[in-house]
């Protein structure tokens, strides 16, 4: 893996690894080189899964579907909440985690590894990276949200 970006607030340490990109929501997009060309695969960021909790299911979109950005591209379903998950790329689901079945807890420990959602086929991909986020552009804005949060509770 990558270097991580760290930051703690309150009792809460969030993550944000530097080879990948990142939807202002809070997904990650990492290339895939060793798979065919053009294929991403789309987690939940660190700060994302800690703060929607717990996850007791989480499923994605089926192998073939197309998405848009925007679209549902999964949902998870945790004590506080069900979250649908918008795809932060266009393209076709050709690969959904097989581990969300039997434990979506992998989300929880370990989201920028075993606990990854889909695999997207995408075209254009200089244009989808060209809508997200670097990944220290992500860091300040998701470390501004945590202390906003941490400020509110």
């Amino acid at each position: 893996m990558s270097d991580m970006l760290a930051t703690t607030v309150d009792k809460f340490t969030f993550r944000v690894p530097t080879d990948r990109l990142f939807s202002p929501e809070g997904l990650w997009v990492l290339w895939l080189q060793d798979l065919a060309v053009g294929h991403v695969r789309l987690g939940l960021g660190d700060y994302l899964q800690q703060h929607s909790g717990d996850v007791a299911f989480a499923e994605g979109m089926p192998v073939g579907t197309m998405v848009q950005v925007g679209d549902e591209v999964g949902m998870i379903e945790t004590v506080k909440a069900s979250l649908g998950l918008l795809s932060p790329v266009e393209g076709m689901v050709v690969q959904v985690n097989p581990l969300l079945e039997s434990t979506p807890e992998v989300i929880n420990q370990d989201p920028y590894g075993d606990g990854w959602l889909v695999v997207i086929e995408v075209a254009d991909w200089d244009l989808q990276k060209s809508r997200l986020l670097a990944a220290d552009a992500y860091f300040v804005q998701m470390k501004q949200q945590a202390e906003d949060e941490a400020k509110a509770t």
